[in-house]
């Protein structure tokens, strides 16, 4: 892993976009997405490369996470394979 000067992605530098996005195209089927807790959309459209690509993607819930909104955008985008709490 990496953090390189380069464009801002998702108004973010590093982005978890890009991490999930390489996750999906380097190990696919054999990776594993986790978002949690955090404000904005910065995953969602990563998380979704990784679930397409046949990762297993978990997201946090509504109940346990301070702020909902990575966890909201990845599941609204249809990224997500199961949602839980944290404790889980």
């Amino acid at each position: 892993v990496s953090v390189r000067a380069g464009p801002l992605v998702s108004r973010h530098r590093p982005s978890v976009d890009v991490l999930f996005r390489s996750a999906a195209r380097s190990a696919g089927a054999n990776a594993m997405g986790v978002i949690m807790t955090g404000m904005g959309d910065d995953g969602a459209r990563g998380m979704l490369e990784m679930h397409e690509a046949g990762a297993f993607t978990v997201a946090q819930d509504e109940a346990t996470s301070v702020v909902f909104g990575m966890p909201k955008e990845a599941i609204a985008r249809g990224g997500v394979d199961r949602i839980v709490p944290l404790e889980q």
